[in-house]
């Protein structure tokens, strides 16, 4: 067992991970209108949280039996898992994820904060609560 009491499962100990960065992305959406600063925060968390989720999926579907390597195998075998809603969404936050290293750039920020907003947000939020009800 871990301090937190949860199994010694792979999975089960990343997704506190993916909880902790969760949380401070989901703050971080409550601010309406994002300084510089604070959008640059966002879409930070956005990238936290992201990266956790895709590893959280690939330990889960390693422990049920599937072989998956690159973060994009891992999206595409959960979506065929029926562990993912909206397939086409998370490989475009795949894509855009690795556009947030030109945040410094006022644009593109502004471009995917929007979308971390509209769609990314939320698919992350599914996945959230997903995982929630099978740590029970």
């Amino acid at each position: 067992m871990t301090t937190d009491g949860l199994q010694d499962v792979r999975w089960k100990q990343r997704f506190v991970h993916f909880r902790k960065a969760f949380v401070l992305l989901e703050q971080t959406m409550t601010i309406e209108h994002p300084s510089d600063a604070e959008r640059a925060g966002l879409i930070q968390f956005f990238e936290m949280a992201f990266e956790l989720s895709w590893k959280v999926l690939k330990d889960y579907l390693e422990e049920e039996g599937f072989t998956v390597q690159s973060p994009r195998d891992t999206l595409k075998q959960a979506f065929q898992a029926g562990l993912l809603e909206n397939g086409h969404v998370w490989m475009e936050a795949l894509k855009d994820r690795n556009l947030t290293v030109h945040t410094y750039e006022e644009k593109i920020a502004i471009a995917v904060e929007q979308k971390i907003r509209d769609a990314y947000f939320p698919a992350l939020l599914t996945l959230f609560q997903t995982f929630e009800a099978k740590l029970g």
